[in-house]
């Protein structure tokens, strides 16, 4: 092997270990921002974060905005 058969094999494992920690930092984020905002749907969340990123990441946006938008509380002499 030469010098620059090495190089590349280091920049492979960079750019794979790069592109794991940014997907598992997508998955996390939707939920971490509901846990911390206290969202009373932080768990579903943090499904819906991991789940849509699994399958197609079209739909990860409105996970992350889910975890942005506050449920309005019910008045208490609301009928």
């Amino acid at each position: 092997m030469s010098g620059y058969d090495i190089f590349a094999w280091i920049v492979l494992v960079i750019l794979l270990a790069s592109a794991i920690g940014v997907f598992c930092i997508a998955g996390w984020l939707p939920g971490h921002i509901a846990k911390s905002r206290n969202h009373p749907y932080a768990q579903a969340v943090t499904v819906a974060g991991w789940i849509t990123l699994l399958f197609g990441f079209a739909l990860w946006p409105i996970a992350l905005i889910w975890a942005y938008v506050d449920v309005p509380q019910r008045r208490s002499g609301a009928v």
